[in-house]
Parts: structure tokens; C-alpha cells; sequence
């Protein structure tokens, strides 16, 4: 401090620090722009389904996995456990699942089955990080190793030699019921039909989340605002979180840390079992050998897009389903017309760093990017076929890279406990 009370190597006429607060309203505003400029690339290319409901369907479908694994993420490491054994995890589900809804002939029996299971591989990572403190990424990568194993020897022990099953699937699963709001499917359909601006890409949209959903998927939605109700709401959630932030002075207040530790890695699994058990029961209808697909991991990456927080890590959900959905349905054509609003929001990013933060070099950056975005939309006509299947993870490298600047992880994730450490 100087003679004059101010900082040393601060200017006197700097501006205050502008910090992004994510309110409903703008959050609202947000997904309005976002509709916006996904109906101009609709218009200038023709690729009508990048709005489509099929697409939004598909899409909301991709991300529920995707969510769940990112929701177990979210409880294992505000409790201070990194839990890179999702994957596993849900592997264990997608057979569990398969194996309940056969047995007991009822699809929920299997979600309940699949859910079990992945929690069966959170209680290995739990026994191994929190009470014999192993180190928790190699605890995690020996459950993804040892799930997929063992669940490879149980489709050849169960669901070899039954009818349709074989060593690497099952039968086919029962299926679960769809709900939607009866009465607006035809108008919206209609609408959407007409490829007018901006109307019919939001009646896609509404006829892809209000029409034909599975019940499983509803319950997935409900499960982020309940996670974040019992996480930032509640004594327990406060507990927990201070597990993952400052066990030493969570204990010193009289909190049981094993136990919370160990509930929130418990939860976690159940919560990456359910998406497992989603794949085989709902996605697909029957068990596959790799069926996840690397699911598991890209759920961690919209954990840490999320900004370990639920709503966040439920739009890194959407956003990697959306891309796997447009790469699965038009490919090429689709990924191109995406390719326009990158640059769009690229410049949009841009101008904000500018006027808003001040931040000269970074906006520079990113309208550079944003102009070799365009180029490259304007010199092609479509995206080659061998890009377009590996867009979902370079969307999750990008998202990762762009978001990494303001990211705040729980201060004792991955760090190692032990009952009456003083640091």
C-alpha cells in the first residue's frame, strides 16, 4: 500500500474487473440467440435438420447418458474424490441393466439393476480411495479396465446360448414407455414442415422435447434440479461439499468425512449405472460389448465445462449430444451448416471481450478464429465423413480449452485424507 491507500502497480484509472454472473435471464437470452442462429444457418445452407425434431430428439437421447455420468462426476468430486472410473461404471450398468430386465421381465427392474451395479463399482472406488487411500486416478483406471473384463466374461456365462443372445449381446430388452403432450404433435409438425424463419425451427424443437420421450429420459431431467437442490440447499449437501473443500475443518465441526466420502462415491457409481442401463434398455434395446463408447469420459469433460455445478454441466450434456446427433443423422451437410455458427458465436464472443472485458488480445484471437471458421465453410460444400464421426470429442476438446480460464474445482479434490490431519 502506498501513502495514498492504493496498490502499488494497480493505475489509478483501471476499470474494476467485470465478472459473467449466468442469471435465468440470461441464460434465457442465451438460448434465444443460439435458436436464432441456428435458423440463419438453416436458411443459408438448406440443412433443414440441424432444427429438426428428429435431431432434438435424438440429441436430448445422446446427452441423458452423457448427464448422468457427468451428474456422478459432479457428487463423487464435490466430495473430494476424483472419480475417473466412470466409464467402468457404466459399463457394469449397460449389463446389469440388460441382465435385471431380463430376469424380471420389466425394463425398470433393469434400470434399478443397472443403477446397482454401477454402484458396486463406486463402493471398489471407494474401499480404494477413501479407506485404504489409494491414489484415486489409478483406482479409477483399474475399475474401467476390470468392468469392461467382467462384464464381457458374464455376457459369455449369461446371455450366450439364449435365444438372439450371444458372447458380445444380449436379447432383445423390453422397452420402456414414451410420454409427450398430447394434442400439438400435428400442429408443430405442420409448422415445422413449412421451413420458415425461425418459426419452424422452434416448433422442431418443441415437437423434439415435448413428443415421444421415454419416461427414462424425464427422470434423468429431474435428477439435476434434485442433485442441486440436495447439494446447495440442504445441511447434507453442505457437508458434503465441505468434504470436497476443507475436510480437516469439516471434521473439526463434527462431520463424519469417511461417510460422506463414501456416500457421495456410492452415488456417483449409481448415478453413472443409470446411464449405463439407459444405453442398453432405451438407446439401444439391447446390451452391446463397448457400448459406452467413451461416454464416461466425455460425461467428466461436462462436469468440468459445468464448472462442477449441475446446470452447467447439464447444457455440456446437450451440447455433446447435439453434435453426436448431427453427425448420426445428415453427417457432412450437418456438421458444414454447424460450421457457420461456430463463426458466428465466435464473433459474438469476440465483440463481448472487446466492449465488455476490455480484453484486446483475446478478442483478436478469437476473430481470427472466427474468420478461418468461415473460410473454411465458404471454400467447402460438406465436411468429410471421417471428420463428422469425430465431432462430438473435438467438441469436447474445444469446449475444454475454451473453458479452462474460468474454472474452479473443489480446493481438496483428489487430495488424500486421512482421520485427524491437521492440514
Amino acid at each position: 500500500m502506498t501513502a495514498t491507500g492504493l496498490s502499488v502497480g494497480r493505475p489509478v484509472d483501471a476499470p474494476p474487473a467485470r465478472r459473467f454472473r449466468l442469471t435465468t435471464p440470461v441464460l434465457l437470452l442465451g438460448i434465444a440467440g443460439l435458436v436464432v442462429l441456428l435458423s440463419v444457418a438453416r436458411v443459408v445452407t438448406g440443412a433443414n435438420d440441424i432444427t429438426s425434431a428428429g435431431t432434438v430428439s435424438a440429441a436430448l437421447g445422446l446427452a441423458v447418458p452423457i448427464g448422468l455420468a457427468g451428474l456422478g462426476g459432479l457428487w463423487s468430486e464435490r466430495a473430494g474424490v476424483v472419480n475417473i472410473g466412470l466409464e467402468g461404471m457404466m459399463v457394469l450398468g449397460t449389463w446389469f441393466g440388460a441382465w435385471g430386465a431380463l430376469q424380471f421381465h420389466n425394463p425398470w427392474a433393469g434400470v434399478l439393476a443397472g443403477a446397482i451395479g454401477g454402484a458396486l463399482g463406486g463402493a471398489v472406488h471407494a474401499v480404494a480411495t477413501v479407506t485404504f487411500g489409494v491414489d484415486h486416478i489409478i483406482s479409477g483406471v483399474a475399475i474401467n479396465i476390470v468392468g469392461l473384463g467382467f462384464t464381457q466374461y458374464l455376457s459369455k456365462l449369461v446371455f450366450d446360448g439364449m435365444p438372439g443372445g450371444g458372447a458380445k449381446q444380449s436379447p432383445p430388452l423390453p422397452s420402456l414407455p414414451t410420454l409427450g403432450i398430447p394434442g400439438i404433435g400435428d400442429p408443430l409438425r405442420s409448422l415445422e414442415a413449412r421451413h420458415w424463419f425461425l418459426l419452424s425451427d422452434v416448433a422442431g424443437i418443441l415437437r423434439g422435447v415435448t413428443q415421444n420421450v421415454s419416461s427414462f429420459t424425464i427422470l434423468a431431467i429431474l435428477l439435476v434440479p434434485l442433485t442441486f437442490y440436495l447439494l446447495w440447499r440442504t445441511a447434507f449437501g453442505l457437508r458434503l461439499r465441505a468434504c470436497g473443500e476443507r475436510p480437516v475443518a469439516a471434521e473439526s465441526l463434527g462431520v463424519n468425512v469417511y461417510l460422506y466420502k463414501w456416500l457421495a462415491v456410492l452415488v456417483s457409481g449409481f448415478l453413472a449405472g443409470l446411464g449405463g442401463a439407459f444405453l442398453s434398455i432405451v438407446a439401444a434395446g439391447i446390451y452391446r460389448d463397448g457400448q459406452t463408447g467413451g461416454r464416461g469420459y466425455i460425461g467428466l469433460a461436462a462436469m468440468i465445462f459445468g464448472n462442477w455445478r449441475p446446470g452447467m454441466l447439464a447444457g455440456g450434456a446437450t451440447l455433446f449430444g447435439y453434435t453426436d446427433a448431427l453427425q448420426l443423422r445428415q453427417g457432412g451437410a450437418s456438421v458444414h451448416a454447424l460450421l457457420l455458427v461456430v463463426a458466428l458465436l465466435l464473433a459474438a464472443v469476440a465483440v463481448y471481450q472487446l466492449v465488455r472485458q476490455r480484453r484486446t488480445r483475446a478478442a483478436l484471437f478469437t476473430a481470427i478464429g472466427a474468420i478461418v471458421v468461415f473460410v473454411v465453410f465458404a471454400l467447402t460444400h460438406t465436411v468429410p465423413e471421417q471428420f463428422t464421426s469425430f465431432t462430438p470429442h473435438l467438441t469436447t476438446l474445444l469446449v475444454l480449452s475454451l473453458a479452462s480460464q474460468r474454472l474452479r474445482m473443489p480446493a481438496a479434490d483428489g487430495l488424500p485424507y486421512r482421520r485427524g490431519q491437521t492440514t
